[in-house]
C-alpha cells in the first residue's frame, strides 16, 4: 500500500528561537499552503476517492469519505485523514513543530488478482512528529510517523513541497511533490508474501525498505451559496522493493478523489 506520509529541516528548527506563546506575533501562515488541499477557511463536507485495490494493483476501488479540513485556536488541526496538534512556532508561525496521527488503509486481499488467498492487510494509524515550514516559495512538511496499531511495525519518513499555482476567487489550485520512505517492515506488511501465502504462481517475497515518490496536484472551485467542490489527482512510483513483489501489477499507482465542502 502506498501512502500519502528525524527531519531534514530539524537543523533549521533548532536554530530557530521557537515559543509556544504566539499571541502577541503577527501570524504570516498561507492559509492556501497550509495544507495539500487549498482553502481559506475551515470546512467539512464528504468526497469519494478512487485508489488502488491492493497494493501495487492496476485495478481500482471508491470509498466514501467525510471531508474536515479545519484548525481549532490556530493550534489543533484536522486535515482529512490527518489530525493533530502543533507544540512550538516561529514568532510569525511560519516554522511549526507538532505531533500527528494520521490513518493508513489496508485492502481486502479477495479484491485482487494476484493477493487473493492471502491475509487481509488491516487499517492502521501511524503516529510521529511533524515539521512545517512556509516560506515565501512554498510549503515544507517533513514527517516521521510509526504503526501504533502494531499491524506492520512499520515506520515512514516523508518529505512533501506544497505550491500554490493558481490563487482567484474562480480557482485555487495547488502543485504537491514528495518523497516517502518506507522502512523494511512497512514494505513487507503490505508488499511481502508469507510463507503461507505462496502459491506456484506467487512466492515468497521479503521486502525491503526503499524510498516512493509522489506528485499530484489538488483544487478548490466556489459552488452553490459558498459551498465548494474539491478535487484532487496523484500519481506514485513505486519504490524497487515495492515494484519487485509479485503481487504488484503495475509501478504508477494512481489516486483520485471530488468532494463537496461546507464552510464553518
Amino acid at each position: 500500500m502506498t501512502s500519502y506520509h528525524a527531519y531534514f529541516l530539524a537543523g533549521a528548527c533548532l536554530a530557530l528561537t521557537l515559543q509556544s506563546n504566539t499571541a502577541t506575533a503577527e501570524s504570516r501562515i498561507d492559509r492556501q499552503t497550509e495544507t495539500a488541499v487549498p482553502r481559506s477557511q475551515n470546512l467539512y463536507g464528504i468526497g469519494v476517492g478512487v485508489l488502488p485495490k491492493t497494493s501495487g494493483s492496476d485495478e481500482y476501488r471508491a470509498l466514501v469519505l467525510p471531508i474536515i479540513n479545519a484548525n481549532y485556536g490556530d493550534r489543533f488541526f484536522i486535515n482529512a485523514l490527518q489530525a493533530g496538534a502543533w507544540l512550538l512556532d516561529s514568532e510569525d508561525q511560519r516554522l511549526r513543530f507538532g505531533l500527528s496521527a494520521e490513518a493508513k488503509f489496508g485492502w481486502d486481499a479477495s479484491k485482487g488478482d494476484r493477493t487473493r488467498g492471502m491475509d487481509d492487510r488491516d487499517f492502521s494509524i501511524f503516529v510521529g512528529p511533524l515539521l512545517r515550514w512556509q516560506t515565501d516559495y512554498g510549503t515544507f512538511n517533513a514527517q516521521w510517523t510509526t504503526d501504533a496499531s502494531g499491524n506492520s511495525d512499520g515506520q515512514q519518513f516523508q518529505v512533501q513541497y506544497i505550491k500554490s499555482l493558481v490563487r482567484s476567487p474562480q480557482l485555487r489550485l495547488n502543485g504537491l511533490v514528495g518523497a516517502t520512505w518506507n522502512s523494511q517492515k512497512f514494505n513487507d506488511y503490505y508488499f511481502g508474501v508469507r510463507r503461507d501465502e505462496v502459491t506456484p504462481n506467487r512466492p515468497f517475497y521479503r521486502a525491503g525498505s526503499g524510498v516512493e515518490w509522489q506528485l499530484g496536484i489538488n483544487g478548490m472551485m466556489p459552488a452553490f451559496q459558498n459551498h465548494s467542490l474539491l478535487f484532487g489527482a496523484f500519481v506514485t512510483r513505486l519504490s524497487n522493493e515495492q515494484n519487485d513483489s509479485p503481487i504488484t501489477e503495475t509501478r504508477i499507482q494512481p489516486l483520485a478523489y471530488v468532494g463537496y465542502s461546507i464552510p464553518f
